[in-house]
């Protein structure tokens, strides 16, 4: 046997040993000691979205479309009538409020938008109406006619004197009402409301206090409304 190759078998000699301590030292196969692949841990559900606070959703001067006493599901609009997507929205909504009939509360939020000349007095006109019994009149009537007085850079508001006289209300009250402080203050206050609420545009659609998708179709806004009739 030559040299060389007793000194290579002693040195394989001397790593086995040297292996086999390991082993005996880490009181295991030396496979545990290599790194294992792991897992990819699996994504967690998506969290809900945080619930509104229910004293900035209505208030108790809020305008209800529909009213039901200890209904489970109370659904909120913040909405501007000259916003041409609240418009789009309106069929949506009316659906809603037909097929829940007598099951949920509808309660609308004015939100004119600054940049809209008529949203303002729109909203005024509503609210005016509103303290005659004609609500939802006044709100249908300014979707069925927006095409002809949104947009525009003058003061609509006679048009809604219009509106009010055809809707058989007292025009001198309405009219009174109307342009009176406390109500643009009423309307401010809403407005308020949603810029707390983190309303950013419209229409922004709130199911017991959870935000929808913007523009909810019927489908989204109906299984959000059917999860808490059902929870």
């Amino acid at each position: 046997m030559s040299k060389n190759l007793v000194i290579t078998l002693g040195l394989i000699l001397v790593a086995a040993l040297g292996i086999g301590l390991l082993v005996v030292l880490d009181g295991g196969d030396p496979a545990a000691t290599a790194p294992t692949a792991r897992s990819t841990p699996t994504s967690p559900e998506p969290t809900a979205a945080p619930t509104a606070p229910a004293e900035l959703l209505v208030r108790e001067d809020s305008r209800h479309l529909d009213r039901v006493e200890e209904s489970p599901v109370t659904v909120v609009e913040f909405l501007d009538f000259e916003c041409e997507a609240c418009r789009a929205q309106f069929p949506v909504m009316e659906r809603i409020r037909e097929d829940y009939d007598g099951r949920i509360t509808v309660v609308i939020r004015y939100f004119p938008l600054p940049g809209h000349t008529n949203s303002e007095p729109a909203a005024a006109a509503v609210e005016a109406a509103a303290q005659q019994g004609a609500l939802e009149e006044m709100y249908v009537r300014m979707y069925q006619t927006q095409a002809e007085w949104g947009e525009s850079r003058e003061d609509r508001s006679e048009v809604f004197v219009g509106f009010a006289e055809d809707l058989g209300l007292d025009v001198a009250e309405f009219r009174r009402t109307m342009e009176s402080p406390q109500t643009l203050e009423r309307v401010g206050s809403d407005f308020e409301d949603g810029v707390a609420l983190g309303v950013q545009g419209t229409p922004t659609i709130f199911v017991n206090g959870r935000p929808t998708p913007s523009m909810p179709d019927y489908d989204t806004l109906a299984a959000m409304i059917d999860a808490e009739l059902e929870g």
